[in-house]
């Protein structure tokens, strides 16, 4: 019963994310259809780059209120600079903007102490501000110069969207991170136990200040890859993102205490969020009883897990 127990707590997360393919294979038949499996994978990038910046946020006991805004600011960022420099060049900045972003709010949890809930809070204000001051309130289209980006979110790479390429890559250098890199190994240590490191001589603000920074950066380029699929660089894009990244991050297991959380399962978090809203939408759920539903899935699928870490011999940590 108790290696059951402790298979379930592994697993739970691939589990949950199977039985929901499977029911929506028998709920629509469109479900499996290769262009409904692309749409879902490719619009499941945006917050699937967000959740790994968050991920490493919420290893060390944080929070990221502000990713919604720091991706609208990406998104804007990456249009208006087209008129000036080439898309290379407009999209390093706009991503180096979400990384002083996050270097901002960084500095105030790290170095003065500041609540990270309170930080990221005031900095998703000013990022959705400078987003409207800079484009004006409306929507900037990239135009002719922009094309690199829009065949970017509309291309595919051997059947496989390259946004969701770009996803996996993006997953696969934070899983390596937290594997194979005393840098994620410490993240995850300070969220445990952090006056341990700290007692170790381990200089625990900059390992904090790191994770800010790179779920700034992180966010706005999933900032650019909305402005990508949709052509327009819009300062209400992301708008409530922060909420589905932060549902994905801990639908994949992560406790917001910190020093718990896998890459991998954030993953499966992100798709099990985008396969619920695809049930949902090929049957016509309306709009708003879609986040009834939606909230209640989150709540089960928490509860669940959260039941299954607690009875599994005390386990803390998935291995994958």
């Amino acid at each position: 019963m108790n290696k059951t127990k402790a298979l379930l707590a592994q697993y739970n997360i691939a589990i949950i994310f199977i039985f929901l393919v499977i029911a929506a294979s028998f709920i629509s038949a469109d479900f499996f259809t290769q262009r409904n499996v692309t749409n879902v994978l490719r619009q499941s990038a945006v917050v699937g780059i967000s959740s790994m910046g968050m991920l490493l946020v919420i290893l060390t006991r944080g929070i990221d209120l502000s990713v919604g805004s720091v991706s609208a600011c990406g998104s804007v960022f990456s249009a208006y600079f087209l008129s000036t420099i080439p898309a290379s060049g407009s999209i390093a900045a706009a991503i180096a903007i979400g990384c002083l972003m996050g270097a901002l709010s960084g500095y105030l949890v790290a170095a003065r102490r500041m609540p990270p809930f309170v930080v990221t809070l005031g900095m998703m204000t000013i990022a959705r501000g400078t987003a409207f001051i800079v484009s004006k309130g409306q929507p900037i289209l990239v135009g002719e110069k922009g094309k690199i980006l829009t065949d970017f979110g509309k291309g595919l790479t051997f059947g496989v969207a390259d946004p969701v390429i770009l996803m996996l890559a993006v997953f696969g250098i934070v899983w390596f991170l937290l594997h194979f890199t005393a840098f994620g190994r410490l993240v995850t240590a300070i969220g445990s136990n952090e006056e341990a490191v700290r007692l170790s001589g381990i200089n625990i603000g900059w390992y904090t200040f790191a994770t800010y920074v790179i779920s700034g950066g992180l966010s706005a380029l999933a900032g650019v890859v909305n402005t990508a699929r949709s052509g327009v660089g819009s300062p209400v894009l992301g708008t409530g993102m922060e909420l589905d990244v932060i549902a994905a991050v801990v639908i994949g297991g992560a406790s917001l205490m910190g020093g718990r959380g896998t890459a991998l399962n954030a993953l499966l978090g992100v798709l099990i969020l985008a396969v619920i809203g695809n049930i949902m939408n090929l049957e016509n759920v309306p709009g708003y009883h879609q986040e009834v539903v939606k909230g209640v899935i989150i709540l089960v699928a928490v509860l669940f897990q959260s039941g299954l870490w607690t009875g599994a011999n005390g386990a803390t940590q998935n291995k994958y």
